[in-house]
Formats: structure tokens, C-alpha cells, sequence
């Protein structure tokens, strides 16, 4: 018994080890993004229009979106777990962090591979929260639960959100651009990859608090 007791917290460490560390790196991999000036993540072109408008940091506004996406879960029945709730705060946190520590980035020959690496940032954070099993990102939510809702396919429900999700985004302000397109072809392959990568051993038994479903065919920002 002792033994099952000691491999379960040790599961449970690496489990939150993996998404704070996820959670982190997407934080950093997005403001890479933003550095870079190529173009954002679908909901990273919002989050800049907004910041745009508002004049208060990208990771700020990360934060109160990521909080009233949450509030639609009310309606759509989602049940969030510790990883929902840590994605509003920590995601948006990382970003500004991130965007304090790095400096400006003025040359294409240096913003082209800053683009690429925020990228492949993202694919290896998606893989790393993810695979935690301690609950989806709230956008990740809102599809699944518009999906459950309404019947339609996470991908139309993915498809209709993230066109009005940019095409706010871009009228407000934000970045559009080459970034924003090879992230939308990369991003599902990448975070697939370390999905798998990325694995953790599943506990005999999870905590009630917990939520572990991971919304698959959804793969998009925290």
C-alpha cells in the first residue's frame, strides 16, 4: 500500500510539474510570437487588438479574456479542473514576463527564427499542459462545450470561433501575417507529437476536484 502511495505522488508531482511548466513555456512561446511581429495566434491577434485599445499589457488582457471565456463554461455545463483555472493566471503572467526579459527584435533575419521557435514553444507547452490531464485551457473548453451544446463538430465549432475570434482581433489591431498562418498549419502536427512525447502515467485512482478529460481534436490556446 505504502508503495502505491508513493508511486501516486510521484505521478502527481510530475503532473504538476508538466503543467506549470507548459503554462509557462506557452506564456513565453505566445510573447516570442509577439516579438517576432510575423503574426499571432488566433487568439493572440485578440489579445493584441485589445491590449491596442485598452493600453494595459497583452498578458493582462490574456488574463480577463481567459477569465470570461471561463464564464461561458456556465451556460455550456464544462466543469473546470486545477489546469483551467491555473491557465487564466499563469498563461498571461509568462507573457509579460517573458516580454520584460526580451529585448526588441528589429532584424527580419533575427525575427524569422524567433517566429519559428515561438512556434515550436507552443507545441511542446500544448503537449506539456495537456498531457498533465488536469483539465483543459478555457478556449479548449468553449469548443468542447459548443460542440456538446449545439452538435456540431469541434472542428466547425474551432473554425466559427477562431474566424471571429481574428477577424475582432485584426480590426482592433492586431498582427496578422506569416506567423499566424504557419502556426495554424503547425500547431495541430506539433501538438500531437508531444502529446505523445509528453505522456503521463495515468493514476489508478484521480481526485474528485480534478477534472482530466482532454479535449481532443481541440487543440488550440490555453
Amino acid at each position: 500500500m505504502s508503495t502505491e502511495h508513493g508511486l501516486g505522488q510521484r505521478r502527481l508531482v510530475r503532473r504538476l510539474v508538466q503543467l506549470y511548466a507548459g503554462l509557462v513555456l506557452y506564456g513565453a512561446s505566445s510573447a516570442l510570437l509577439v516579438e517576432a511581429g510575423l503574426g499571432l495566434e488566433p487568439w493572440g491577434v485578440l489579445h493584441q487588438g485589445l491590449a491596442d485599445l485598452t493600453g494595459v499589457s497583452i498578458g493582462v488582457v490574456s488574463i480577463g479574456v481567459g477569465a470570461v471565456v471561463l464564464l461561458l463554461w456556465i451556460p455550456l455545463r464544462q466543469r473546470p479542473g486545477l489546469g483551467t483555472v491555473s491557465n487564466v493566471f499563469v498563461v498571461g503572467l509568462a507573457m509579460d514576463g517573458t516580454l520584460a526579459l526580451v529585448p526588441d527584435v528589429r532584424s527580419l533575419a533575427v525575427r524569422i527564427p524567433v517566429m519559428l521557435a515561438g512556434i515550436a514553444l507552443n507545441g511542446a507547452a500544448t503537449g506539456l499542459y495537456i498531457s498533465a490531464r488536469f483539465g483543459p485551457g478555457p478556449r479548449d473548453g468553449l469548443m468542447t462545450g459548443l460542440h456538446h451544446r449545439t452538435g456540431r463538430s469541434i472542428r466547425l465549432m474551432r473554425t466559427v470561433v477562431e474566424v471571429a475570434v481574428v477577424a475582432t482581433g485584426f480590426a482592433l489591431g492586431g498582427t496578422l501575417g506569416i506567423g499566424t498562418v504557419l502556426y495554424a498549419l503547425a500547431i495541430g502536427p506539433l501538438a500531437q507529437f508531444f502529446l505523445r512525447a509528453f505522456a503521463a502515467p495515468a493514476a489508478p485512482r484521480s481526485p474528485a476536484a480534478v477534472a482530466t478529460g482532454t479535449p481532443a481534436g481541440a487543440i488550440l490556446r490555453p
